[in-house]
């Protein structure tokens, strides 16, 4: 199951001191995950919670036995065992002991049978920004006529500084696609707040990057076009409009950052894309590609607005992201 890096348990702690995480007396309901996401109860136990509930399944990335060793071993390295029970089912009993409950993968949905068990005052903090908000991971309505508060993570935040992560993200997942990144000649479809970290990282790395929010009808002979367009209902870029970056740039590269895009149709163009899949609403990489400080960052700032909303909104300092 490999070990930790020995330096992991001073990131956990430097990560709670920046944020001022403090879940005294607060239990927490959070997941139970494989790679770097194994980080999250122990956060919330090393954050002095009274007890965390860390959910888990079996599924493509482990089963549930290899999920409770590898929590437990990191929360032993920690000291902070006795605070965590791996559980493999939910039932009311455990969700309403919880303060605090996390908008994570295995918890997902939040639906409002989920939300009928919730205890007065318990509140949902989403484990990213406001803006990425998807219908179908909670159940706004159903939490407000509970009064249940529900919020975004400041990913920007200094102590958080997720973003500063998102171009190493784009230049790793060109590297994988097989491209060279300095001195190519790169399209960046953006329309959100990852502009200016993908921008700025990529022409740090030595790429010549155009920046634009939609295909322009003319430009240089790309050799890479970088999708990271917020998803939408529909694909992020038509069928026409990748007809027209065939047309246009038929040696590209497709990276696909963020933004959801049709496989057969992007097959039917003769373009080049890379990863072959991506599920829907999510990135082409994800944060947990470059390791563990990144998860560690992104979990704690998480875990830092659930205890602001359970304090009633008290100690914001910028990290909330209302909705």
């Amino acid at each position: 199951m490999g070990s930790f890096p020995a330096s992991l348990r001073g990131s956990l702690e430097a990560a709670i001191a920046d944020c001022h995480l403090s879940l005294t007396g607060k239990t927490i309901l959070t997941e139970a995950a494989t790679g770097p996401y194994v980080v999250t109860p122990v956060l919330a136990a090393m954050a002095d919670a009274k007890h965390v509930f860390a959910y888990t399944k079996s599924g493509p990335y482990g089963s549930i036995e290899d999920v409770r060793d590898r929590t437990l071993t990191l929360a032993q390295l920690c000291g902070v065992a006795e605070r965590i029970s791996i559980v493999s089912s939910l039932n009311e009993e455990i969700v309403q002991r919880a303060d605090i409950i996390t908008n994570s993968g295995h918890l997902r949905p939040i639906d409002h049978r989920k939300i009928a068990w919730f205890k007065d005052g318990a509140v949902v903090p989403l484990m990213y920004e406001a803006w990425e908000f998807r219908d179908s991971d909670v159940d706004l309505e159903a939490c407000r006529k509970r009064n249940i508060a529900v919020a975004g993570t400041n990913e920007t935040h200094p102590a958080v500084n997720v973003f500063s992560f998102l171009g190493p993200m784009a230049i790793l997942l060109l590297e994988n696609a097989g491209l060279i990144v300095r001195g190519a000649q790169i399209l960046l479809l953006c329309d959100n707040p990852f502009k200016p970290f993908l921008l700025k990282a990529l022409t740090a790395a030595g790429a010549k990057v155009d920046l634009c929010q939609e295909i322009p009808l003319e430009g240089p002979a790309y050799q890479a076009v970088v999708v990271a367009l917020t998803p939408k209902p529909t694909d992020v870029l038509s069928i026409e409009d990748l007809e027209q970056l065939a047309s246009l740039w038929p040696k590209a590269l497709v990276a696909r950052f963020w933004g959801d895009l049709d496989n057969e149709a992007m097959a039917n163009a003769k373009l080049r894309f890379y990863p072959q899949h991506v599920d829907r609403g999510h990135m082409g990489i994800l944060p947990s590609a470059l390791g563990f400080e990144p998860i560690v960052r992104l979990q704690c700032g998480g875990l830092k607005v659930g205890q602001i909303l359970s304090d009633g909104g008290t100690g914001d300092c910028g990290f909330v992201q209302r909705l």
